[in-house]
């Protein structure tokens, strides 16, 4: 082959590796394994070039440690529950598991060519009945243990897509999908009893070692340990059953400073009074239409109602506290009441002004007075100092006058119980996982609800309780609400008629153990503890940072819980020893399409679509056709006579196909919601799958984000295209030998341990820069034809992890034995990596005008006579002596003439 034609090495060596089964895990006792895992893909219907990314660095990992060694485990799979399907169902009269597998086989032909090495024998699907019916079985044996129960609780609901949210998934006080206005509505759900292992989980993470400190710290944060007083406020004038309002407060040294007592519109107080008033009634309805995330909390218009109930500070019974009703109090954190201390707190603070309540300082800055700031009932703002920071008390009923905040909460809640005034406790933000979602293609959650028996498990013979294909989304709400053959049953227990839950599980479940089922996915029960405890723990998890928080500690409490019912080892209490977080993908320009739309019959409501660029057709400006695709301010700069201003405002002027509306919304990052993907596919299409993984790995450090530019696939393709005329023009090198070979070898053991260096430490970026110095040293060198080769076949296993397709044609063509993917990992020569010899530039009468390369430790008079021999400083004798000649150890010779 004459050039580097990716069209047909790529097929060809994938071809090999499924004939040889060259990437099939099995166990082999007494082989150290390894087990790299890519967080799987949802089933979108196309790949993009973040997923390039991401599997491209996972594969890098298992190709490496396959060469070193170790027995592989690279599996690949899907996550394909959820919303999208459900939503392509009712936009196309379609299915959501026609959807669903549809776009996993496009996924899976998209994904093969990438040249990934993978045991595609393991691969599944979430949605696969043999997946959650194991998934149906751990539910069971949780429910045994006591870790599911079943509760009345409040949660977001969104009204267009009709199903319950998490607080993460409503943006802006909007459902994430559907773009709908969320509100607070109480439902019975199913919960996982994560908060009983809070401190477990909390205290584990200073264990993980080879996890992000900003990973191990957002979820500390989530986690959220507090000490503070639980203590209860005596009620006056409150209906019967309400004559105490408990509260949790983590700066009981703020207490002299309360101004009142906000309790949550769910709190049990708020939900009598409203039964008794229509204006409460009516401003616990406007609370609930508020979202329920921190942010939107925290930056929404603080309202409250003020009930006329009073309470008595626990101090002075004398001095009493009005209670409101507040919005910005959620009945899910604490006790859903706490008391305001405004000097100190700035919502409480921008609550107290809007109410005309007193603020009153209970400390201030240790090393100020009150007069060298201004105070907060003075107009100054809240004094919120970290727990840390040593402030002085203004009113010190519990110690010392001046003491770190810490202190002064531990003497508060310890003169507090001295006095009989509530309790100190600790506290824990996380609280337990609901997992009931009212839709249709989603886990069954098995369980029957009888008349006779109550709730009764399915039973596990009876598994997998699989969905029922003849469903219609032809009306909003749950189809297995209206599907009574599958609904309606014969209770498990007593044999009357009962009825099957229909709430299915968050999607969240099924990425929660995914990770263990991979060790045995045929296996007849969630996992088989044989090949659990050969190939558990992953050794390493490679991610994006988004899933921080709720994905990684959700599977964290699942390998807790699989462990307590015996389908994971002890040692895999925490399933991941490493963590690696890379970067987004991004682009260069603006390339995010949405419409939004009222629908009807709602017209309040607010639907927002995303559109992937080939939706959005084209526009005329003076007569000029422009595709959208190209239509931005740079490209219509000049175009009619038009400023980049200008220009950029027309390009906000495009329709999509049926005419309506569209906004292009400034966004760098991609995302397969907001269709502004790179397309992988064209880019393996025209310059092949190595030069889309050469790019993705060689542009940025692999924890940052990198930006996809058609320019840096060029560059990307132009250097592998000399790689492959460098190691041709090697395997026909004479076989003369000449004077280089310990040089270009030299540099060929620097270059295995640099290479080998960023692979261990996910350097990429710096081991292929390694390596294209490298490739510039071979061009250039004049050694003989096999120590060229050798350097070569050496290149094309130092670049078979970040180039398969290419290393592969390389290593044949230079005579390599097997396939490279089989060939063990190159090992740097220490000795050859010594540097024995210095380079000394030759000086004549101040001008450089050659080199000598001498051993390190030659004496002078031997460097003198080695540098007067050569060529340039003869010329310059020309026959003559020098008039002096100076020699500087390891440095240089400087010759006078």
């Amino acid at each position: 082959m004459s050039r580097y034609t990716p069209a047909e090495i790529e097929p060809k060596w994938q071809k090999a590796w499924d004939e040889a089964l060259t990437f099939k895990a099995e166990r082999k006792n007494g082989k150290p394994k390894y087990y790299v895992l890519e967080m799987f893909p949802y089933p979108s219907g196309r790949i993009h070039i973040g997923h390039v990314r991401n599997y491209t660095m996972g594969d890098v990992v298992a190709r490496y440690k396959r060469a070193t060694g170790h027995n592989v485990l690279h599996p690949m799979g899907f996550d394909a529950f959820g919303m999208p399907a459900e939503n392509a169902a009712m936009a196309s009269g379609g299915h959501p598991k026609t959807w669903t597998y549809d776009n996993i086989d496009t996924m899976v032909e998209q994904m093969k060519p990438l040249g990934l090495s993978l045991d595609w024998s393991r691969m599944f699907a979430t949605c696969d009945p043999e997946y959650y019916g194991q998934q149906q079985a751990l539910f069971l044996d949780f429910l045994e243990q006591g870790m599911v129960y079943r509760k009345n609780a409040v949660v977001n609901w969104d009204p267009v897509d009709m199903t319950v949210l998490a607080n993460e998934q409503v943006e802006e006080g909007r459902g994430w999908r559907s773009g709908a206005l969320v509100e607070r509505r109480e439902l019975t759900q199913w919960f996982f009893r994560i908060s009983d292992f809070a401190e477990d989980l909390l205290e584990a993470l200073d264990g993980l070692d080879d996890w992000p400190a900003k990973v191990k710290t957002m979820q500390a944060n989530w986690i959220g340990r507090s000490r503070g007083l639980q203590f209860a406020f005596s009620t006056t004038d409150a209906p019967e059953g309400h004559d105490r309002i408990e509260v949790y407060t983590t700066r009981p040294d703020t207490l002299l400073g309360a101004s009142f007592v906000g309790i949550s519109p769910d709190h049990p107080l708020a939900r009598q009074l409203e039964r008794d008033s229509e204006e409460v009634a009516a401003f616990c309805a406007e609370c609930r239409r508020t979202g329920t995330s921190e942010e939107e909390l925290e930056t929404a218009e603080k309202k409250g109602y003020d009930t006329g109930i009073t309470v008595r500070h626990p101090f002075d019974t004398s001095w009493e506290l009005p209670v409101y009703i507040a919005n910005f109090i959620l009945m899910d954190y604490g006790t859903g009441a706490v008391f305001g201390c405004p000097a100190h707190d700035a919502r409480d603070l921008e609550f107290a002004r809007k109410y005309d309540l007193p603020v009153s300082s209970v400390f201030v800055p240790a090393m100020g007075e009150e007069g060298t700031y201004i105070l907060p009932e003075d107009g100054g703002p809240a004094y919120v100092p970290p727990k840390v920071e040593t402030v002085r008390y203004l009113k010190p009923f519990a110690g010392e006058e001046a003491m770190t905040g810490d202190s002064g909460v531990d003497a508060a809640i310890a003169f507090c119980e001295e006095n009989g005034v509530g309790q100190g406790v600790t506290k824990y933000r996380l609280r337990d996982w609901g997992l009931s979602r009212q839709r249709y293609w989603g886990c069954p959650i098995p369980v029957v609800h009888c008349d006779a028996c109550g709730v009764v498990p399915e039973k596990k013979e009876n598994l997998p309780v699989e969905l029922p294909d003849d469903v219609s989304f032809d009306q909003p709400g749950n189809p297995l609400d209206r599907h009574p053959t599958w609904r309606d049953v014969a209770c498990p227990s007593c044999g009357a008629p009962a009825k099957r839950e229909t709430d299915t599980m968050d999607t969240f479940v099924d990425s929660s153990w995914y990770f263990a089922r991979f060790t045995a996915p045929r296996a007849g029960t969630p996992t088989d503890m044989a090949d659990a405890e050969y190939w558990m723990n992953v050794d390493q998890y490679i991610g994006g940072i988004e899933h921080a928080i709720l994905h990684l500690l959700y599977a964290r409490f699942f390998s807790r819980a699989m462990h307590l019912t015996g389908h994971l080892p002890e040692k895999s209490r925490e399933p991941f020893d490493a963590l690696f977080t890379q970067g987004m993908v991004t682009h260069a320009i603006f390339q995010t399409y949405r419409r939004e739309t009222h629908p009807d019959p709602q017209p309040d409501k607010l639907v927002r679509h995303y559109l992937f660029p080939e939706e959005v057709i084209t526009f005329q400006h003076d007569g000029i056709e422009k595709a959208v695709e190209t239509a931005f301010a740079e490209s219509l700069e000049g175009v009619g006579g038009l400023s980049s201003v200008q220009a950029l405002a027309e390009v906000h002027r495009i329709a999509d196909m049926n005419g309506r509306g569209v906004e292009i919304i400034p966004s760098a990052k991609m995302s397969k919601s907001k269709k502004n993907v790179v397309d992988p596919v064209s880019i393996i299409s025209q310059y092949g799958a190595d030069t889309a993984r050469w790019f993705v790995l060689s542009d940025s450090p692999p924890e940052r984000d990198v930006e996809w530019t058609a320019s840096g696939a060029e560059a990307a393709h132009r250097h592998l295209s000399r790689v492959f005329r460098i190691a041709a023009e090697a395997a026909r090198a004479e076989d003369a030998p000449q004077g280089s070979d310990e040089v270009l070898l030299r540099e060929m053991h620097k270059t295995i341990h640099d290479v080998t260096q960023g692979i261990e430490s996910f350097g990429f970026n710096a081991g292929i820069a390694r390596l294209y110095a490298f490739t510039s040293t071979l061009s250039k060198s004049d050694a003989g034809g096999e120590a060229k080769r050798e350097a070569a076949r050496t290149l094309a296993q130092l670049m078979s992890p970040m180039t398969p397709h290419l290393a592969e044609e390389m290593w044949s063509m230079l005579g390599g034995e097997g396939l490279v993917a089989d060939a063990p990992w190159p090992v740097a020569d220490e000795t050859m990596m010594v540097e024995d010899t210095v380079t000394m530039p030759i000086q004549i009468n101040g001008k450089r005008r050659g080199e000598v390369v001498v051993p390190k430790d030659m004496p002078k008079p031997e460097v003198e006579e080695l540098a007067l021999s050569h060529h340039a400083v003869l010329k310059a004798l020309d026959g003559g002596a020098p008039k002096k000649i100076i020699v500087v150890p390891g440095r240089i010779v400087n010759v006078v003439v």
